[in-house]
């Protein structure tokens, strides 16, 4: 019999490669939109209403369940809902399957490298104390310290994912930003800090990642998803200069240089090795070439 996933905003930026990669791998993948459905196997569920998640979970006994459906955009103004979406939607999920007796194999719970905050320190691993700085990270730790209440009662893993990016990512996040800028040849862009190093992975991995934390046998945890490889951002206009064919004119904008400013920061990839093994990260080179020719509409 084939297994089940059921995946929350599986209409979202990572949804949607979730859903194409668990079909891949042999599974009956369901999951939860925020508007209407356009598949039978997408379900309409606001998971700030309490009642509709507990619909939701009288007629869907998942094997697995990974949890995306969140407000991730950092500049969010509304943080009531943010917190209403992030914190209380993930303990709805989660009272709902204790409420129906349901106990899927696994749960991934996706939190935010966000948590950490200024550390301080170039490298950011699980043993720090989180210190998040913005209503988006205290959603999320006030999300993980929910969601530890139930350990006991169900197979969790929470993960803190560094940052990635990918084809069909929203255009407000930096990279899909930089893409653009260059797929309509724009003569200049403005950016912050142009010297700092940050982890740009690829949803690719992030998803392949998620899957081998499911089928691992680690429980009751938090662990980054990070590839400790910080890139310059000067890096990233360097490729996508030779990419494009000509040189951008970057200016500083200094309402996006923030002060005090960690130069290189990136996560520890320790504890995600020792649980999935060795994993190797896709070159930050080959994302930008299929996110700058999905950007001129050629195949990538």
């Amino acid at each position: 019999m084939r297994e089940t996933i059921f995946i929350t905003g599986i209409d979202g930026f990572t949804g949607r490669y979730l859903e194409q990669y668990f079909i891949e791998k042999g599974f009956d993948v369901y999951g939860s939109v925020l508007g209407t459905p356009k598949k039978e196997s997408h379900f309409s569920c606001d998971i700030t209403k309490k009642e509709q998640v507990d619909a939701l979970f009288e007629s869907i006994d998942p094997d697995y369940l990974i949890h995306t459906a969140a407000i991730s955009y950092v500049a969010q103004e509304n943080a009531s809902l943010m917190y209403d979406v992030n914190t209380i939607g993930t303990e709805h999920l989660l009272a709902s399957l204790i409420k129906y007796g349901m106990k899927p194999k696994k749960i991934l719970l996706a939190s935010s490298a966000t948590v950490y905050g200024n550390q301080k320190e170039e490298i950011l691993d699980e043993s720090m104390c989180p210190m998040p700085v913005n209503h988006y990270g205290c959603s999320k730790l006030a999300m993980e310290l929910i969601a530890k209440n139930y350990f006991s009662k169900l197979d969790i893993i929470i993960t803190r994912p560094f940052n990635y990016t990918g084809v069909g990512q929203e255009g407000h996040f930096l990279i899909p930003k930089i893409v653009a800028h260059y797929a309509k040849r724009s003569p200049t862009i403005e950016l912050g800090n142009l010297h700092v190093a940050r982890e740009f992975n690829s949803v690719d991995d992030i998803v392949a990642i998620y899957f081998k934390l499911l089928m691992s046998s680690a429980t009751s945890t938090v662990v980054n998803v990070a590839s400790n490889r910080p890139i310059q951002l000067l890096k990233i206009i360097e490729i996508m200069n030779r990419l494009a064919g000509y040189t951008i004119e970057v200016r500083v904008n200094p309402q996006f240089v923030r002060a005090n400013e960690i130069v290189s920061l990136s996560g520890s990839s320790e504890k995600l090795q020792s649980i999935i093994g060795d994993f190797h990260f896709a070159p930050i080179e080959k994302t930008l070439v299929r996110m700058y020719k999905e950007a001129l509409g050629e195949e990538a």
